[in-house]
């Protein structure tokens, strides 16, 4: 059983993540609220090849910004071991957050930070990829056959 957050839509995201990061998950959230007071909110965790095709048309096919680069399989998202998430002050989301604050706090938890990327900075997304790349994640994927839903990332 995963921990709990304060929050029930998080822990319903989380419960979708791989089964490898799901407490890492819950402990992600609870940690940043025990020491900054800051209430973070899962806002996206796995999402499925197809909708990360759909997000990658944004701004490009579709209306809209462009949100992201990756497109099906070229997600930690889309083997459950990335989530995005804001801050919730009441019921309101708060996308620019204090990163300052919850950045260090989630690579201490050994979590990867999008806002530290170069090319595209990433700020409400946070990963673990256990030292595999998003290649070697897809052919781990698909040696696994048509429905499987998590690869062994060891």
């Amino acid at each position: 059983m995963v921990a709990k957050t304060w929050d029930k839509f998080s822990d319903e995201r989380i419960a979708l993540l791989h089964p490898k990061i799901r407490e890492d998950a819950a402990t992600l959230i609870n940690t940043v609220e025990e020491k900054t007071g800051i209430k973070l909110r899962v806002t996206q965790g796995f999402r499925s090849f197809a909708e990360q095709d759909a997000l990658y048309e944004q701004g490009r096919t579709k209306k809209g910004k462009i949100v992201t680069n990756a497109k099906g399989g070229e997600s930690y998202h889309n083997y459950g071991l990335a989530l995005d998430v804001c801050e919730i002050r009441g019921r309101e989301a708060i996308w620019e957050c204090d990163w300052k604050k919850i950045a260090p706090i989630a690579k201490g938890l050994g979590w990867e930070w999008g806002g530290d990327w170069k090319s595209f900075p990433d700020r409400p997304h946070f990963q673990k990829a256990f030292g595999k790349s998003e290649k070697q994640l897809l052919k781990l994927y698909e040696a696994l056959g048509r429905g499987a839903k998590f690869v062994d990332v060891g």
